[in-house]
């Protein structure tokens, strides 16, 4: 008898901050009928398999040092997503650079985080704390979130939900990024998993339709 949970992969490349919030909103039953089954980590001895051991989930390191092409890599990637049986993968902080073959086979099935209100300061080079210092290079007076579906072009896929958050006159990059992670990417990131947990996701047109709303 099939189980009735949707498996959640997550990826991630460094300390796994995201993945927490993801983590602490499973403990709260704040996930639906979603469950992170795998977290996968693109290097060794990130302090997110850390998070992950800390709470019973088993993890899996695919080092992209030990392939010699993104091709390569993503194959591999796609195949251990498969062979666990993933529903759903979420990039939480994995900064390394995967092609078609991870989305044609999980189309519709990958969300990511950014921490910008796309299509503010997003796409090539936007990631980290670049996107705050460009955000605060234009005097921007919000910035924020945004929680997508991934396609092949970067940053581009259609969008899930959005959270603004106030940008201050005495903000560094470092305490932007602070108060983003904390007002909307660990609040919407959770949120956008347990709404294709759900169901309640159709897309159309390179939109997001949310059922129920």
């Amino acid at each position: 008898m099939k189980e009735n949970i949707t498996k959640i992969a997550v990826l991630v490349s460094g300390g796994g901050t995201n993945l927490q919030a993801l983590i602490d909103a499973q403990e709260r039953g704040e996930l639906g009928n979603g469950k992170i089954t795998l977290v996968l980590a693109s290097k060794p001895d990130v302090y997110a398999l850390e998070r992950a051991k800390n709470h019973g989930i088993a993890s899996k390191v695919l080092a992209r040092k030990e392939y010699d092409s993104i091709a390569a890599y993503s194959k591999a990637l796609a195949d251990t997503l498969e062979e666990a049986g993933a529903d759903l993968v979420v990039l939480a902080g994995f900064l390394t650079i995967i092609d078609e073959q991870v989305y044609e086979r999980f189309p519709n099935r990958i969300l990511n985080v950014h921490p910008a209100l796309i299509p503010s300061f997003c796409g090539k080079g936007f990631y980290g704390l670049h996107v705050h210092e460009a955000a605060l290079a234009k005097g921007v007076k919000v910035s924020g979130a945004t929680v997508h579906i991934v396609t092949p072009e970067c940053d581009a896929g259609p969008i899930v939900l959005q959270k603004a958050v106030e940008v201050k006159q005495d903000d560094t990059p470092e305490t932007l990024q602070k108060r983003i992670m904390e007002e909307a990417e660990w609040k919407i990131l959770p949120a956008a998993v347990k709404l294709f947990c759900d169901g309640r996701i159709t897309v159309a047109d390179n939109k997001v339709y949310i059922k129920g709303e």
